[in-house]
Order: C-alpha cells, then structure tokens, then sequence
C-alpha cells in the first residue's frame, strides 16, 4: 500500500522541524512544500532541511499551494503559517475544497469556535461537504494546558476548578513568534502594542478555556486576560529572536474564567527567550480542585518547539483516518508517540 501523502504548507522554524521529522517516520512521505520566502524557492526540501534524501523523491520548494496539491493523490496538509483563525482560514478552504485534509498549527484553531463561531462553523461544513478532516493542535494549546487537565480529571468524582501553568522558553520558535511577543521591542512600544491589539502575546488561552469548559462542563461566564512584559536586564538572543537588555524578552500572561464571582478556570503563561540565563526554571504544572485533588508538575518544560513538532506528526495519521468535520482534541483519540507504521492508523493497514 502507497505511504501517507503530505503537503507542507509553511517551512519557517516549525514547518522545517515537522518536516524533519515525518523524513524518518515508517509509512509516510512529503510529496510538496508551499512557501513565499523567495530565497527557498526553488530549492530541494532536502537541501534546505540538511538531510540525505536516502532515496526519497526530490521536493522542490513551490509558492503555489495550487502546484503544491496537484501531486496528486495527498492526504493531508499541514499548515504552519499563521496563530489565528481568520488568517488561516481562506488556506483551510483552499486545500479543504480540494477533497484534502488539514492539519494546522495554528493556536486558536485548536478550538477555533471559542473566538469565530461563525468561520468555525463554516469550516465544519466545508470539511463535512468534501469529507475531510480539520484538525488543530499544538504543545499549547492543544495538550499542555487543556488537553492534560482534561484526561487528568479522569481520575476525580468532582472538578471545581482548574488551574494551569506553563512557564516556557520561546528561543525555539521563529521569526512570526517573535514579532506576535514583542521580543526586543521597548516597554514603551510593548504598551502600545497591548493598547492597539498588535501585539498577540500567547495566543490560545481563551481556546484553552473554552476546551476545558466543554469538556468538564465547568461553564463560565466570562474571561478576563491580562499580558505583562517581562524586561531583561541582560542581553539575550535566540536563535530567531534578540532582547538587548532593558528591553522585551517575553510575556506574562495570565486569565482568569468566572462564572458569576467564582473563578473556575485560571491560566497562568510566562514565557520568555533563553530564561536560564536569568534563572528561571522552566516546568509545567497542573491543580485541579476537586475529589480527589491532583496536582502534576513536569520539570523541566515539555519543550515548546519540539512539542508543537511531535503533537503535529504525532496526530497526524489520526487526522487522515478520522470523520469528517472541524475537529478538536476532544475528539480524537488520546496522543501518543507514533513509533510504527504511519498505514496503520491511516488506513488499517501497512
């Protein structure tokens, strides 16, 4: 039986490492990659990606999504370009109405009905009408700060609330993170960029929340976020970002849900570049309230970027094989590291 085909629709920071990835998965094979950075253009996937092709076709690199999903058949895309629903959408609806699945990275597409109802449940009938499957997911949200809380209440009678905290490094991701954190800005034009909405700090929490309320039934009425900057008083640099002291180096951000005065849901993310060099720990931790109370703490950080690499490979034979729809976490099976043959999930069978 042929491989599992994929279309790779971004190839920045991300896209490269998930790329590098299904490079050595059983079973599945890249047959595209759509990017407008002109200096890729043209180049071999391999090339770019400084791997040995060890056999495999050449993929040359393509800004037409159109050449990209004309390799015909494809089984899914994923998208690695944007954070937020309405910039990802006309791409989900171009690969959509090709009668090919998504899987996407970005943020709030992990419960896109939380802030866009309306292009959620346009996308729900796109997916339906051609039967495919769309699909967000990612270290956070998408696992970390939903998804774990949920499975972990498993094991309780009672949940009153739920607190989550992820405090994380941001050095792995590229160059969209940077600028949608405001590393290395001042705090004068940090401020600012909070004012006039141009600065996106972590985005999905209100995705999070959504997912958790959904499905715990903890209902809220409303949600309150908040987002500080976090100034360093050293240099720092990272691969795709530069903080020259006194300036940006990440973001405190943290939301509270309430259903009228009580708070149900609290979300607490600080996340900066190379925080070691300032002493920060990293680490990932859970609080739920209830019966039994359960508390879960992972030391150091699940890392963000190879995270959001392994959630997206890792869920993606479970896309393919999945009904048709917008989907969420909620509704596929528990993630796990896929270690086998892609097939066998994909298709039921090698």
């Amino acid at each position: 039986m042929r491989k599992v085909r994929v279309v790779q629709w971004g190839f920045g920071a991300m896209g490269r490492g998930i790329a590098r990835l299904l490079s050595r998965r059983l079973g599945v094979e890249i047959v595209a990659v759509c990017d407008t950075n002109p200096e890729l253009l043209g180049k071999s996937m391999d090339e770019v990606l400084e791997i040995a092709s060890e056999g495999r076709s050449e993929v040359r690199i393509t800004d037409s999504i159109e050449e990209a999903l004309a390799n015909t058949p494809v089984d899914i895309c994923v998208i690695a370009t944007d954070s937020f629903v309405r910039g990802v959408f006309p791409k989900i609806k171009a690969v959509v109405e090709k009668g090919v699945n998504v899987l996407t990275i970005a943020e709030e597409m992990a419960f896109p009905w939380a802030q866009e109802k309306e292009l959620a449940d346009r996308m729900d009938a796109l997916a339906r009408g051609h039967r495919v499957s769309i699909l967000g997911t990612g270290i956070n949200p998408g696992l970390m700060m939903d998804l774990l809380a949920v499975c972990l209440s498993g094991a309780m009678t009672d949940v009153r609330h739920v607190k989550c905290e992820r405090v994380n490094s941001l050095s792995p991701f590229g160059k969209t993170v940077m600028e949608e954190q405001g590393i290395g800005i001042t705090v004068e034009d940090f401020e600012k960029g909070v004012r006039e909405g141009t600065l996106a700090g972590h985005v999905g929490f209100r995705e999070s929340a959504a997912m958790i309320s959904k499905a715990l039934n903890l209902r809220y009425d409303s949600l309150d976020q908040q987002m500080l900057p976090i100034v360093t008083d050293v240099d720092r640099r990272s691969p795709h970002g530069f903080a020259p002291k006194g300036h940006v180096a990440g973001v405190n951000m943290t939301a509270q849900a309430k259903a009228g005065d009580r708070e149900v849901i609290s979300l607490i993310h600080p996340q900066q570049i190379e925080p070691e060099q300032v002493g920060v720990n990293t680490g990932d931790y859970i609080v739920l309230t209830g019966e039994p109370p359960i508390s879960m703490a992972v030391k150091p950080e699940v890392n963000g970027g190879l995270g959001t690499i392994a959630m997206a490979c890792n869920m993606l034979p479970f896309v393919v094989a999945a009904r048709p729809g917008l989907l969420t976490m909620l509704d596929l099976p528990v993630p796990r590291c896929v270690m086998g043959d892609y097939r066998e999930i994909a298709f039921g069978e090698a």
